[in-house]
């Protein structure tokens, strides 16, 4: 997890992405990686983060907040399928965005579970 310090624009405008103050979080998964922001916005202008670099993140898991007002972004693998619609209201923890397959199987993660594949993600916090 990264911290970035910014202004506090109404999140929902283009350029908040860019110069809000923000949390980008790098998951490294066993299928790749996917990146994250946890953007400020206009009105309660905070984000919480409870996860630091190296952490393990269950799928589904808490790892912050964002106050009212604040915003999400997600990048996903360009072979990731896309399973929300523009407009449509998800929420974070239960809604299932997109499902990837990524990068074939090694022997390492063939020995390992589904299950427990799936419940260990690491915030690499390597992006920028």
């Amino acid at each position: 997890m990264e911290y970035r310090p910014g202004k506090f624009l109404a999140a929902m405008r283009e350029q908040a992405s860019v110069e809000n103050e923000q949390n980008v979080f790098t998951l490294s998964t066993e299928a790749g990686e996917m990146v994250f922001k946890q953007i400020a916005g206009l009105i309660a202008r905070r984000v919480v983060s409870w996860k630091k670099a190296g952490d393990k993140v269950a799928r589904g898991e808490r790892i912050g907040l964002v106050r009212f007002g604040s915003r999400v972004d997600v990048w996903l693998p360009r072979d990731a399928e896309i399973l929300v619609k523009l407009g449509q209201n998800v929420k974070g923890g239960s809604s299932v965005l997109a499902r990837w397959t990524g990068k074939p199987a090694t022997s390492k993660s063939a020995e390992t579970s589904s299950a427990e594949a799936d419940a260990n993600l690491t915030a690499t916090g390597k992006r920028s």
